[in-house]
Formats: C-alpha cells, structure tokens, sequence
C-alpha cells in the first residue's frame, strides 16, 4: 500500500499540461499608451475654437474701427518763398539761402497726427541743391492748420553741370522751377490708440519769379498742392 501511495503521489505533484493549441505568452516590457480620452480631443477643439473666435472677432472689430476713423492724407501747401541767395557761378559747386512758407492741413475730425524725424531740402531737376535740414517734432490736432517757414541752404553743395547751367539759364528767363521735399515719419491718434509709425513723403512743385541780382521775397507764379505719400 505504501508503495502505491508514493507512485502516485508525484502524479498529484505535477501542474496540469496546459491544453492543445494554447500558448504561453510572455508579459510585455512597456505598457502599451493608452489612447487619447474623448474628454481630451474636446478641449483641445474647444481650446482651438475659441482662438478662431477671438481672432475673427479682434479682425472685425479692427476693421470697423479703420472704417470709422479711417485717415485722410495731410495737405501740404507752398504760399510764400524768398530767396536769399541763388549763385551758380562756381562749378562744379552751388550755394543757396532759401525760405518757403508751407501750410499743412489736417482734415480729420477724429484723427490726429504725429510727425517724427522731419526733413526739407529743395531740389532741381531731379537734384538736390540744398542739403537736408532737421524741422522739430510737429503735432497736428484734428481739422486744425500749421504753418512751417524752414530756411533750405546756405551751405556749399556739389552739383552737376547739368543743374548750374539750367539755374542760369531760368535766372535769366525770369521764371525758376524748384521743388521741395518733406520727408520723415507719422504716427495717427484716435482717443488712446496711437498707430505704429508710417513713412511720409511730400512733393512741392513751384514756380517762382527770380531775376538776376534779386534777393528777397519772390513772386509764386504757380504753386499747386503739394504731392503727399504714405
């Protein structure tokens, strides 16, 4: 009888044979991700959309406010000139005095104007003849006038055989055509929003009555307005 128990004891010892096609599959090393939650993807559209919104909103009320407030250009006008010196004698150099009256409109009524880094200097023929002078930081108040008499010149500047013998050539007919530039920066101003800053560039095309040996006020034969970009 002991001899049967310890036969079958090792029999009662040994684990089940696992069955046919059942494989023993090893634990994985890394967990496997989990997928994204629903609650997850839902905020990040609702994230998405809310910026979408802001921006259509920001973009529109920016456009209501330009249509609005839109800004109209300054004007610029020459009204007076006087020159004080004009002598074209010594080639291949020019020296000139100068004085324009110019007025400058602003025609906003809600809009007002900065202006910034301002220069003049007056030109012939395409070429300047007077060398750039600083004007100081102006402020144009809504629908409001300003009245700018800078004085252009005198100092020695190089010039063409091209420019001196047309200066003599006018000087002698009578009639000299000159053109001032204005040029610098601008800021508009509505309430308390300030814009960033825009390049402004101003033409002056005038025609002025000029007799050799002349010096002083001249008559403006023709002085349209003045040519303004933005």
């Amino acid at each position: 009888m002991k001899d049967q128990e310890q036969s079958q004891d090792p029999q009662r010892q040994q684990p089940p044979s696992p069955k046919m096609g059942e494989d023993k599959q090893a634990p994985p090393l890394y967990p496997k991700p989990r997928p994204p939650s629903k609650s997850q993807g839902g905020a990040g559209r609702s994230f998405c959309l809310c910026i979408f919104i802001f921006l259509l909103l920001a973009g529109a009320t920016a456009l209501t406010v330009w249509l609005i407030y839109r800004p109209h250009k300054p004007r610029f006008t020459v009204v007076d000139a006087a020159i004080y010196e004009l002598n074209a004698t010594s080639q291949p150099f020019i020296s000139t005095s100068m004085q324009f009256t110019i007025v400058t409109r602003n025609p906003n009524r809600r809009v007002s104007i900065f202006y910034e880094k301002l220069q003049a200097y007056v030109s012939y023929r395409n070429q300047q003849i007077t060398p750039p002078v600083d004007l100081l930081p102006l402020y144009h108040e809504t629908k409001s006038t300003v009245v700018l008499s800078p004085v252009l010149g005198s100092e020695t500047v190089p010039a063409s055989a091209e420019v001196v013998n047309g200066l003599m050539m006018d000087e002698a007919y009578g009639v000299v055509v000159l053109r001032v530039v204005m040029l610098g920066k601008l800021r508009w101003k509505t309430g308390a929003i300030k814009t960033g800053k825009y390049g402004i560039y101003v033409k002056c095309d005038v025609w002025v009555g000029l007799k050799k040996g002349v010096v002083g006020q001249v008559p403006l034969l023709g002085a349209p307005p003045c040519k303004v970009d933005i």
